[in-house]
């Protein structure tokens, strides 16, 4: 069975309704899951799972959340080389630059994206909530 992380910042919800429809989805696909938000995880933690979903919405000029989640997915980068991960998170404006930036971020860094990341505008719709569960059945 493989071990599954989710691990999210939210500051309106819409990105944690979105991590758990990913832990929803490994879960059916077979997978032990933990939950974590971005302050309860750390680099350490990496070595205990076999994939990581990271999320974070898209925040200012279309970055990371900077107080809490992007100082922890900073330590997490220089772990990352050969670490199956997948990513999500929701935007208010922009055209998803962030996801883009993100996902070069972690290629850079030798990860290998299990599937296609996952963005929606606001809170997750039903395809977007889809496209989550899909998201935490390829980590698995």
């Amino acid at each position: 069975m493989s071990k599954v992380a989710v691990v999210f910042w939210s500051g309106t919800g819409n990105t944690e309704a979105m991590a758990e429809k990913v832990a929803e989805g490994a879960k059916t696909a077979g997978a032990e899951v933990s939950v974590f938000t971005a302050s309860e995880f750390e680099a350490a933690k990496l070595d205990e799972f076999d994939a990581v979903a990271f999320g974070c919405p898209s925040m200012g000029a279309e970055q990371l959340e900077e107080d809490e989640f992007e100082p922890m997915f900073a330590e997490c980068e220089g772990k990352l080389n050969g670490k199956k991960i997948a990513l999500f998170g929701s935007y208010g404006w922009g055209d998803g630059e962030w996801m883009r930036s993100w996902e070069e971020t972690c290629q850079g860094g030798g990860a290998v994206l299990a599937c296609d990341s996952v963005i929606c505008n606001g809170a997750p719709d039903a395809e977007a909530q889809e496209q989550c569960v899909a998201l935490g059945k390829a980590l698995a």
